[in-house]
């Protein structure tokens, strides 16, 4: 079973994709590191709610589909 770091990064990054949107887009959206977008998709780190926010902002999500 995939911990819930690795479950978020994962439809991040599918959802990133689907939509083509590139890692450094979404980092200059949030104010961070393209390697602090990539450390989530690859599930090294829990975001906080407030990043999970603003991530699923940036791909024009729900919070809930990003989580899921």
């Amino acid at each position: 079973m995939q911990n819930e770091s690795t479950k978020l990064g994962l439809n991040l990054k599918r959802i990133r994709t689907n939509k083509k949107i590139s890692q450094g887009d979404i980092a200059k959206e949030l104010g961070v590191s393209r390697g602090f977008i990539s450390t989530i998709e690859n599930g090294k780190t829990n975001p906080t709610l407030a990043t999970i926010a603003k991530l699923a902002k940036a791909v024009k999500v729900s919070i809930d589909e990003l989580v899921k």
